[in-house]
């Protein structure tokens, strides 16, 4: 159900973006040519690049349709929406480019191409898009705090209904109340399980059973119906959903971990015999060898700039312990086949000559007083982009997990062997979220099945950012 509020909502996301991508548009061009930036081709006439602002408030919204930013999402992170912002303004400037390139040359007339009416400077596009990412960012927050602000006061909230009072069902609860920014308010909860147990957690009442959710809907005016039933109850969910269904609710199945790796699921073909690939992934075919081109693109520079450092480090491991300067470990990459990783050196010689492979641990006595520093800033980790430079490994992915390891959890851990199916990465969505080293094998595993079934490159370059943000001295890096 979309509201006509959200329809307004929308409707000024979308000629604000217009305006403020004009606005940047013609900001850029006086920055490019009226201020003291060198001009060594003379200064076009503004009115040729007012021949170009259509294009311009039609490209910016196009570039954010892509992204999904009209997709109205209440729990749409900040990090969500300036990575969409920044890649849809990127989208608005190559369709730019090729727009204009293509109209010069096809429709223009060659009194017009001698003016260079349709010719955009590229420096122009290049503080363009710095500009816009900025302007349309800063206009979604003042937004985004508006309407917090009027959610926590309590006007314009979305009435939640949860079908599921056990412990996923709680948990939807829990998030919710811990989120009022959000706009969300629940009235309750409906369930079978009526014995008691459930009733007055965290004061929500349980209003029915799951037979009586679709009257309850009704009556207590629900906009949203989040459907949060264990496994068994699957026949109940989908009595549920069609029951629902006749309402105006908007229903929201809260899977379990199962249910997530089916979601993204592919219909194949077998001579006419439908079968599900429950195991298929989008990072495959041209994306895979995009995520390979940034791989090496990220690699190549970053080694190169740290260069220096690197000698530096290497030289004070070698002076300040006996050994080896690079740690080479075994581990498990694409396709459960073994690499050699590649660390700097944060242990003393054998240090596992006594203990056998175990997790560090916080007062691990086997580092060296550098190697303390270098695991806790994480910069024993710098060489893996080596690894990920040969193909080994990629600058984002699940950690990749040494053969013994794997060898316990995947006999312990439903779909642990799912997490093979991507190459290893430096960093991943479980590092950034904290769960690393000795911490719940089951979290990390949820959130690398997350990142394998909702790969993309924004979500990808969202990791890089948390990492810098987030994943230096971190408290479970030992």
């Amino acid at each position: 159900m979309v509201s006509w509020h959200n329809r307004l909502l929308v409707a000024f996301h979308i000629v604000s973006d217009a305006l403020l991508g004009v606005t940047a548009f013609i900001v850029a061009y006086l920055l490019r040519f009226h201020t003291v930036i060198p001009v060594t081709k003379g200064v076009p006439p503004l009115w040729n690049y007012v021949f170009v602002m259509p294009f311009v408030a039609l490209l910016v919204p196009l570039g954010f349709h892509l992204q999904g930013l009209y997709r109205l999402r209440r729990g749409r992170s900040r990090v969500d929406d300036f990575f969409a912002v920044f890649v849809g303004s990127i989208l608005a400037v190559v369709f730019g480019i090729v727009s204009t390139l293509f109209v010069e040359v096809y429709f223009a007339t060659a009194a017009a191409k001698a003016a260079g009416t349709f010719e955009v400077s590229r420096i122009v596009w290049i503080i363009f898009l710095v500009l816009n990412v900025a302007l349309t960012f800063a206009s979604r927050e003042l937004v985004r705090e508006v309407l917090e602000r009027r959610w926590r006061a309590g006007i314009g909230l979305k009435r939640i209904l949860i079908a599921g009072a056990g412990d996923l069902g709680r948990l939807v609860a829990d998030k919710i109340i811990e989120h009022r920014e959000l706009g969300y308010q629940i009235v309750g909860f409906v369930d079978d399980k009526g014995d008691g147990d459930h009733l007055g957690y965290r004061g929500l009442p349980l209003l029915g059973g799951l037979g009586e959710a679709a009257e309850i809907a009704a009556r207590e005016a629900v906009d949203h119906l989040y459907v949060a039933l264990p496994p068994e109850q699957h026949v109940q969910m989908l009595q549920l959903i069609e029951n629902t269904s006749r309402e105006c609710v908007d229903v929201k199945v809260v899977p379990d971990l199962l249910q997530v790796i089916a979601l993204r699921a592919r219909l194949d073909d077998l001579d006419g015999v439908p079968v599900i690939n429950i195991n298929d992934v989008p990072l495959q075919g041209f994306n895979s060898v995009v995520k390979r081109a940034i791989d090496i693109a990220i690699s190549g520079a970053a080694l190169v700039v740290l260069a220096i450092p690197f000698w530096l480090i290497a030289l004070l491991v070698k002076l300040t312990s006996r050994g080896e300067v690079f740690y080479r470990q075994e581990r498990m990459g694409l396709d459960g086949k073994p690499f050699m990783i590649y660390k700097f050196r944060s242990m003393y010689e054998d240090a596992e000559a006594v203990s056998g492979p175990v997790f560090a641990s916080e007062q691990d006595p086997r580092r060296t007083p550098l190697g303390r520093l270098l695991r806790r800033s994480n910069v024993d980790e710098l060489p893996q982009l080596w690894n990920a430079l040969k193909g080994e490994m990629s600058i984002v992915g699940p950690r990749p997990e040494r053969p013994l390891f794997v060898a316990q959890f995947k006999n312990k851990i439903p779909q642990y062997m799912l997490r093979h199916k991507v190459k290893a990465g430096i960093t991943g969505w479980a590092q950034v979220h904290g769960w690393r080293g000795n911490t719940s094998i089951e979290k990390r595993i949820e959130y690398d099945l997350y990142y394998i079934e909702n790969w993309s490159v924004r979500l990808d370059l969202k990791i890089m950012w948390l990492t810098l943000v987030r994943g230096f001295f971190h408290k479970h890096a030992y």
